[in-house]
């Protein structure tokens, strides 16, 4: 069979990035200035590529960094499964070490393998996991889909990259992101395979 290329990207730069205030799926925020420059700059780059769809989640700053490509013509199905994961009661404020300690706790309990705990109000990796796996089987259901855009959120995509390359969740921030980066996978029917690393190139 022929190799499904899919060309996942995290979405681009919003404001709250910036002050570094936790969005999460409850926090629907748009582009910056920033991020709307980051989304023409991956178009710039990649809008010759042949996309036989584009797959977004259902969060607003994911539609807008491929609305270059949905203005196309290209066809696009949004899915609640790809959303960022849920922190509860977290979103909507600023994280740093000294104002959160449970936070930074959930996360080095998520490091050691402890991936079913959620954030107090929120979701576990494991839950995210969960919704994303029909997504997943989806996509792989259609073949015929060559080549595919995926835009989502950091923390989701490194869940979803996880799953994609066989890695337990546990090892999810060993993908780094950056906003409007680029992974680069190659399905060939049984294995996915990493072509591309938080490319940012074209940004630069």
């Amino acid at each position: 069979m022929s190799v499904k290329k899919i060309y996942l990207i995290r979405h681009g730069q919003t404001d709250l990035n910036v002050r570094g205030i936790v969005q999460g799926s409850g926090v629907d925020s748009s582009l910056n200035e920033v991020g709307r420059r980051q989304a023409a700059q991956f178009f710039a780059a990649y809008g010759h590529v042949p996309f036989d769809k584009v797959y977004t989640s259902t969060l607003q700053r994911t539609h807008q960094s491929v609305q270059a490509f949905l203005d196309l013509g290209l066809p696009h199905e949004q899915y609640a499964g790809l959303n960022e994961i849920s922190w509860g009661a977290r979103e909507g404020t600023r994280i740093t070490a000294e104002e959160d300690e449970e936070y930074h706790h959930v996360l080095q309990q998520w490091r050691l393998g402890n991936t079913s705990i959620p954030m107090i109000g929120g979701e576990s990796p494991e839950d995210v996991a969960a919704r994303q796996r029909p997504v997943i089987d989806l996509i792989l259901s259609r073949p015929e889909e060559e080549t595919i855009l995926v835009c989502m959120h950091g923390r989701a995509m490194r869940v979803l990259l996880c799953q994609l390359l066989g890695y337990p969740l546990s090892c999810m921030d060993a993908f780094e992101h950056h906003n409007l980066c680029l992974y680069l996978l190659d399905y060939t029917g049984s294995m996915f395979t990493a072509r591309n690393f938080m490319d940012i190139a074209h940004l630069a």
